[in-house]
């Protein structure tokens, strides 16, 4: 089959980027693909981290892509359809994950040749941090498209929601596989700077107000000095209200931080020198952090909110948090610790791992699209 991907490739960065990447590696085992990534991404002035691009320390999977469109220059939306239609793809790939691609990506679907099936993968449909041009963008891009991946259920009952036509399945979010190997705990910890003995807490990923970070800090608070809180990630925006949170713990000794974008190369020591780790989010679809900590056999604690119970078993691969609150976090955290879940959850991880494949969610689509 011949098949174009259209989203975020190298030279960008981040956990769309890889995912996308890891995808891309799938298809190309059995069938000619062709990526197509953007001249730009986001505008600067929109972008909150320090940069998009990959840097010379970063270990990226460097896919081809072809860079066409420009998102907020309409001309490169017909260029990018016209340059694609060239390549005669069957299948037309796409990853939306917020609206402001709507207009750029929607249309690019909407020029497709009548024998080119369209088929997005949605991370967010209806999203996080809620603007006034979410619905009618939104709306417009799933117009164009013939069909859905959706990787959660509550994605899914977004989509339906907006276009109750919708023709969709529900694939689970692949592991990811291209981290390398877990590392001896005592190791990564030396490497981190952290102490080897403390119960350690990993809060992993872009820094965002929806992810809770300042809920896992109160957390922290009311946890003893045998705890220790790893924070690694870039914030998107300021970091100063947590840093000013942090100061006024108790244990604030314990608290390590890593406010920069982690690359591929540094993620192992920080996952092998934790022993679980927390995703407190507020609001949420799914989460890739989740399938990061199972590649490394970190079971997870996560509040109950959009998908995380449904790729986060509650009592087998992690421990959901019905109350979004700092005392329904702490209490989870130490019945973790308490009743020693960990080798227990690490078990039901490795059963988990053979169902979560790339392999696996690359038929899924080509399986579902034999169907549209």
């Amino acid at each position: 089959m011949r098949i174009a991907y259209l989203s975020t490739f190298y030279p960008y960065r981040g956990g769309i980027a890889q995912f996308n990447a890891s995808l891309f590696r799938e298809f190309e085992k059995k069938h000619e693909i062709k990526a197509f990534t953007f001249t730009r991404q986001y505008p600067d002035i929109l972008f909150p981290g320090k940069t998009q691009y990959v840097t010379n320390d970063e270990n990226a999977d460097m896919i081809p892509a072809l860079r066409k469109l420009d998102s907020v220059n309409p001309f490169t939306y017909l260029s990018t359809a016209k340059e694609i239609n060239k390549f005669k793809p069957d299948l037309l790939i796409m990853k939306y994950w917020m609206s402001f691609f709507g207009p750029s990506l929607g249309t690019v679907a909407k020029f497709m040749k009548k024998d080119t099936t369209v088929i997005s993968i949605l991370d967010n449909v209806i999203p996080h941090e809620k603007k006034i041009i979410d619905i009618p963008f939104t709306q417009y891009f799933l117009k164009q498209n013939d069909g859905f991946i959706a990787m959660s259920d509550s994605v899914k009952t977004d989509l339906l929601t907006l276009k109750p036509n919708a023709k969709v399945i529900h694939a689970d979010h692949p592991l990811y596989n291209h981290f390398g190997n877990r590392l001896d705990k005592k190791a990564a910890c030396e490497q981190l700077k952290i102490h080897p003995d403390k119960k350690t807490l990993l809060f992993f990923g872009f820094i965002r107000d929806y992810k809770g970070l300042d809920l896992l800090i109160e957390t922290f608070g009311r946890l003893d000095q045998s705890y220790q809180l790893v924070i690694a990630g870039e914030t998107y925006g300021s970091f100063d209200k947590y840093r000013e949170q942090i100061n006024k713990l108790p244990n604030k000794k314990n608290v390590f931080v890593f406010n920069d974008y982690i690359s591929d190369n540094q993620v192992p020591a920080f996952f092998s020198a934790s022993d679980v780790c927390i995703l407190p989010y507020k609001s949420a679809t799914q989460s890739g952090i989740t399938s990061i900590a199972y590649h490394f056999d970190i079971p997870l604690i996560a509040t109950n909110t959009g998908g995380l119970k449904e790729t986060i078993l509650h009592n087998q691969t992690g421990l959901i948090v019905d109350e979004i609150s700092a005392g329904a976090i702490c209490s989870a955290v130490i019945r973790y610790f308490d009743e020693q879940l960990k080798d227990k959850f690490i078990s039901e991880i490795q059963n988990l791992k053979t169902r979560l494949s790339w392999e696996k969610f690359a038929e899924s689509i080509l399986n579902f699209k034999e169907t549209i």
